[in-house]
Formats: C-alpha cells, sequence, structure tokens
C-alpha cells in the first residue's frame, strides 16, 4: 500500500512574538520564516504552520538481526523491521549513516508507506518488533509514533534508535510509544558535543534519566569510540561512574568501533584492542552487560551472568551460537535473573539481512 507524500502538520511549535515559528521538537529551538526549514532539515514552516516534510516516506526497507541495532538483551535472535527517513537534528562530523541523515534529496531518496503498510509487512514478514533507525526517529517523531501504534494493534513491539536529543514534551509522547530505545551516548563531555555534533551534552543525559526511572522502556546505550577524542581511560572512567550512579548496573553498553567517514576521514579505525580496553573499565566500574560491536570479538558479544559469569548467550557476530538462559530469563546454573527482555525461546533469526520492498 502507497501513500501520497506530503506535508504533514507538525506538532511542538509555537509563534514567537516577531513572527517566526519556532520548533518545540529539540533543544535546537529552531526560528523559521516562511519557506525556511529547520537544522533537520525536515520540519519546514508552510503558511502559519509547521509540517513535516517526511512522514510516510522512507530511505528503505530491511529486516535485520535485532542484535544489529544494537540491542543484546531485548529478545536476542529475534528479526526486526527495521525503516528511517531522512535528516537529522545533529551534524555529527562522524556520521556512519550520512548519506541518509545528511540528504535534501526527499524525491528520489524515500519509498512511501503508511504506518498500517509497516506494521502489516512487518507480521507478515514474521519480525518480533519494528525499528525506528538509520536517522533519528526524533525529527520524525510524528510519523513513527503513529508507526507504533499501528504495530501495537498487530502485536509488535517498537524499538527507537536515537540520540536522545529531545525536548520534555515530545519525549514523554514519543516514548510512551517505545517498547525499547537504544540511546546514543556519543562521549561524555560537552566540548566533544558541541564541536563534533553541534549539540548539547545535559539534553542527552536527561533522557537517559528519564528513560531509566520514568518509563517501561528497555534501555540500551551504545558509544561509538573515535581513537583520540572520546577514549581516553579517565572519561571512560567517568561515564561509566555516571552510568552506574545515574542508571545502575543492568543498563548494557555497547562500545562500537568507529570508521573513517563523513568529515572524519583522516582519522583511524578503532582498535579492537581499544574496544577491549574499554569493556574491561566498564566491568571494572561495576556494569553487568558490556559489549563490543563493529569487530569480531566473541567475548565482547556474549551474555555473560553477573553473578556467575557463566556465558549464557554466545554469539558470534550477530549469530547466536549458545542460548542458556532459562524459560524465565534466568542463569542456568546460579538461579540469578537477567535483566532484559525474553521469550521462553532464543530466536533463530541469525545474521541475514533482508531488503524489502513495500507495495
Amino acid at each position: 500500500m502507497k501513500v501520497e507524500s506530503s506535508n504533514y502538520p507538525a506538532r511542538y511549535w509555537h509563534r514567537n512574538d516577531d513572527g517566526r515559528l519556532q520548533c518545540d521538537l529539540c533543544p535546537r529551538d529552531c526560528k523559521l520564516h516562511e519557506g525556511q526549514r529547520g537544522a533537520c532539515f525536515v520540519r519546514m514552516r508552510q503558511g502559519e504552520q509547521m509540517v513535516l516534510t517526511t512522514y510516510g516516506r522512507s530511505s528503505g526497507f530491511c529486516i535485520d538481526p535485532i542484535e544489529k541495532k544494537p540491542f543484546n538483551n531485548f529478545y536476542p535472535g529475534s528479526s526486526v523491521f527495521s525503516f528511517g527517513t531522512a535528516g537529522c537534528n545533529l551534524a555529527c562530523k562522524f556520521c556512519q549513516n550520512w548519506d541518509i541523515s545528511k540528504s535534501h534529496d526527499m524525491d528520489s531518496l524515500m519509498d512511501q508507506a503508511s504506518p498500517e503498510a509497516i506494521a502489516k509487512a512487518a507480521r507478515e514478514h514474521g519480525c518480533k518488533s519494528v525499528a525506528f533507525t538509520y536517522n533519528d526517529p526524533v525529527i520524525f517523531a510524528e510519523y513513527a509514533m503513529d508507526t507504533a501504534d499501528a504495530c501495537h494493534a498487530l502485536g509488535i513491539q517498537t524499538v527507537a534508535v536515537t540520540a536522545g536529543y529531545i525536548h520534555e514534551q515530545p519525549r514523554r509522547e514519543l516514548f510512551a510509544k517505545m517498547d525499547a530505545a537504544n540511546v546514543d551516548l556519543k562521549a561524555f563531555t560537552e566540548d566533544f558535543y558541541f564541536k563534533l555534533s553541534s549539540a548539547h551534552l545535559q539534553p542527552i543525559l536527561d533522557t537517559l534519566v528519564y528513560l531509566k526511572h520514568e518509563t517501561r522502556v528497555w534501555l540500551e546505550l551504545t558509544t561509538l569510540l573515535i581513537p583520540g577524542y572520546n577514549d581516553s581511560d579517565q572519561e571512560l572512567v567517568a561515564m561509566c561512574n555516571w552510568i552506574m550512579k545515574e542508571l545502575g548496573p543492568d543498563v548494557p553498553l555497547h562500545f562500537s568501533a568507529f570508521h573513517p567517514d563523513y568529515k572524519m576521514m583522516d582519522v583511524p579505525p578503532t582498535p579492537v584492542a581499544t574496544l577491549v580496553r574499554a569493556r574491561n573499565i566498564a566491568l571494572k566500574q561495576g556494569l553487568h552487560y558490556v559489549y563490543t560491536g563493529n569487530v569480531h570479538n566473541i567475548e565482547g558479544d556474549t551474555t555473560f551472568c553477573p553473578s556467575c559469569q557463566a556465558p549464557l548467550i554466545v554469539r558470534d557476530w550477530y549469530q547466536i551460537n549458545d542460548y542458556r538462559l532459562t524459560a524465565l530469563g534466568h542463569c542456568p546454573d546460579c538461579g540469578n535473573p537477567v535483566a532484559g527482555r525474553f521469550d521462553a525461546k532464543c530466536g533463530h533469526f541469525g545474521r541475514q539481512r533482508i531488503p524489502v520492498t513495500l507495495g
């Protein structure tokens, strides 16, 4: 089923005394004259209202292993129906999806699909969940929320892969419709966020605390380690101590490898040793579930029991080679519960990636 592309009436804005319309979705607070677009490029002033220009339009659809998002403690082995749109409200110089997040070519980039068509396609392909990913669902919040409603009506879970850069009211409304979120904690210094992402650290920390303590959303974190920028022992210790204090030890943390891209082609790839060092620091600070990503490291892919250290979910990339959790999600050796969302049996989707065309 296809829907005609249109400029969808946006929420989260108000009119200023000077006549400009101010977007209230994220901390950028873009103030727009007629015809102007926000920094995300997809929210635009049209007459006396704000519109979302990407509603019902996608950069493509694909079925992935849930571990690729990455989620390791959320229905392991299951398949997820993934899609995104275009644009982004951050300006990361290291963006690894820059062809999508920085695209201004809306017409040639996007397939079209209604929320109901996406939910139906996910069900027909046997997907446990639908992921709003590739670019940030914050900027297409209306589309994401309507799609989440359509998914829940068919018994399908929804997950957001996001930088978490969002104001309080839309944050409440968006995440009220999400079952899980993986939030990019890109670094733990204001200097990094300001210089490399044109954003600020505190709003992301506020989102993390909100998700952990005021919602039922399953939360995981991802930090892309960039050599020389956010990989020092000092910063990693500070970040992990904050996670322990504010979020607790059971929030999974993924350290992911950087590869040269976009405006940081002169920075070398992240060595495996850096990811292993970061993982060891996080475990030493008391975090229970710490993973490595974008590299081949079976130990860093494996879920261990935080009590007896038995390997419980052994992965090789996105392939699950051994799954030992009980039907209740406990360690079979010591009986310790493992934090996460689990079915009675592990999924077996594996490492495949299946592009999908709707309509």
